[in-house]
């Protein structure tokens, strides 16, 4: 790999940026809370619990439902760490798989089917035009890359995976692992601002992040072919 090669280009280096500003600002912004009074935390935990299964399951259809449209899933990563601890987890990743498989499905179908504005929105969506580029570059590992960390929104990645030719099954098992570290760290943050796990939470989290970062970088630093 040459000098030109092993270097970050500027849309990537953009992308890293973006992606390490986002994960300082969780951070901090979890540190300053767990330095801050936290009434109420702990009596909104045990009404979790004491609601039984059905919350779990409101959680997950809330969290599937909201996430296929173009809102930030962070408010769930950090309230599953909230209110269900580390067992969060489990939750957001499964309820984060459904959605991005609802979301490819649904806009396939939609472009293949019946063309329409809503297709074309995500088309003229600023964010749409540097990841259908990855994407037709590296197609499944350009999802992986891109979900190790909140570099580029949630949803817009699952349109925009749909409308290339990134096909289902590869695309959902890239998602599935490069969500894997980014949803840990933020579920354990959110743990770790109920004030009832250790501080030493907020580490692993920063490793977390730091491993998605590096993934990225080591992606972004990959030569690109583009396909014929």
């Amino acid at each position: 790999m040459s000098d030109n090669e092993s270097r970050l280009r500027p849309g990537d280096r953009s992308l890293v940026l973006r992606a390490a500003l986002g994960c300082l600002l969780v951070l901090g912004v979890v540190a300053g809370g767990m330095l801050l009074p936290r009434p109420g935390v702990a009596t909104v935990r045990g009404w979790a619990e004491s609601t039984g299964p059905w919350f779990v399951v409101l959680f997950l259809v809330a969290h599937i439902v909201v996430t296929v449209f173009p809102v930030p899933r962070t408010m769930f990563t950090v309230s599953a760490g909230l209110l269900f601890g580390p067992a969060g987890i489990v939750l957001c990743m499964a309820a984060s798989i459904a959605a991005a498989a609802l979301a490819f499905l649904t806009v396939r179908w939609v472009d293949a089917r019946h063309p329409s504005q809503v297709i074309n929105r995500v088309r003229e969506h600023p964010a749409y035009t540097p990841i259908a580029a990855r994407l037709r570059v590296r197609g499944w590992l350009a999802v992986g890359s891109l979900r190790l960390v909140a570099a580029v929104p949630f949803s817009i990645l699952n349109y925009a995976s749909a409308l290339s030719p990134v096909r289902f099954w590869p695309y959902l098992v890239a998602t599935a692992i490069g969500l894997a570290p980014g949803t840990t760290a933020v579920v354990l943050l959110g743990d770790a601002l109920a004030g009832e796990s250790s501080p030493w939470l907020v580490v692993v989290s920063g490793v977390l992040m730091a491993v998605g970062i590096t993934g990225l970088v080591l992606d972004a630093r990959m030569p690109a072919r583009v396909k014929p």
